[in-house]
């Protein structure tokens, strides 16, 4: 759907810029399946660089926990593109009004210190073999917690399809990333608390994405082979919610926490 595609983004890119509610447009630009998402989604992207001067920084995978795929009503992962303008240190201070409805969720994020090229990547929830995990981890140089920065435009998720989040780039409106730490411990055991103004309000584990945080990189090798791209050395992966999207609804500051990794922080401006 070459030409559609481009009408769809370039319908998508005003949207943005008018702050328009979020509603399912799928059917109006005739996007009838995945590989014509992501079609809309990679123009989108094209479109959005173009305009902002920037390049790709890497990778989001979505809906990769139960809770969020029940939040969501979707049952199967999601991936989109990380702009390198909106990716943050830790510490960074956003504020609410730059986003129709900013929402915060609680990752793990891995960089790739080389090329990564898996033909057929990992089922979305049956284990991997351990020889695909195995190849994940030779390929990744560092890890660290991360906070993604999702934009929902105001969503009403009762009526939330497939076909349109991807298309939207599945939400994703930047990331903000901890410490790198280049030795860690066993990803799909680390314990993760997510606290605001210094309360706990969640927790989650590494096994919660997919069964393993690199089982959600090995998902998005393949997912990425699928349309001739490869994930390269220097790209950041953020692998999946621990818990479910927390939206801000006052000035607020917000730590994540992965117990023998470290922790991550963003306040969020009102």
């Amino acid at each position: 759907m070459a030409g559609g595609a481009i009408t769809a983004a370039r319908a998508l890119v005003e949207e943005h810029r008018r702050g328009a509610t979020f509603r399912p447009f799928a059917a109006t630009f005739g996007i009838a399946c995945v590989a014509d998402a992501y079609a809309v989604q990679r123009e989108y992207v094209r479109l959005e660089m173009r305009e902002r001067g920037t390049g790709v920084a890497g990778y989001k995978v979505g809906l990769t926990a139960r809770r969020m795929q029940q939040m969501c009503g979707i049952d199967s992962p999601i991936a989109g593109v990380v702009l390198r303008d909106r990716v943050y240190a830790s510490g960074v201070h956003l504020n609410a009004a730059a986003y129709g409805r900013v929402g915060l969720e609680f990752e793990i994020a891995v960089r790739l210190g080389r090329d990564l090229a898996l033909d057929g990547g990992a089922p979305a929830r049956a284990p991997a073999a351990p020889a695909v995990i195995a190849a994940v981890a030779e390929a990744v140089d560092a890890v660290c917690p991360a906070i993604e920065i999702i934009d929902d435009r105001r969503a009403d998720y009762a009526g939330l399809e497939i076909l349109s989040l991807i298309a939207d780039n599945a939400w994703n409106a930047g990331i903000v990333l901890g410490p790198f730490a280049r030795i860690w411990p066993d990803l799909a055991a680390l314990a993760g608390t997510i606290a605001a103004d210094g309360a706990i309000i969640d927790r989650g584990s590494g096994r919660d994405v997919l069964g393993h945080p690199l089982q959600s990189v090995a998902w998005l090798a393949g997912h990425l082979a699928e349309t001739g791209t490869t994930l390269r050395a220097g790209d950041v992966v953020m692998t999946g919610n621990l818990a479910t999207t927390k939206f801000p609804e006052r000035r607020s500051d917000y730590r994540f926490d992965l117990l023998g990794l470290g922790a991550v922080e963003v306040s969020i401006e009102a």
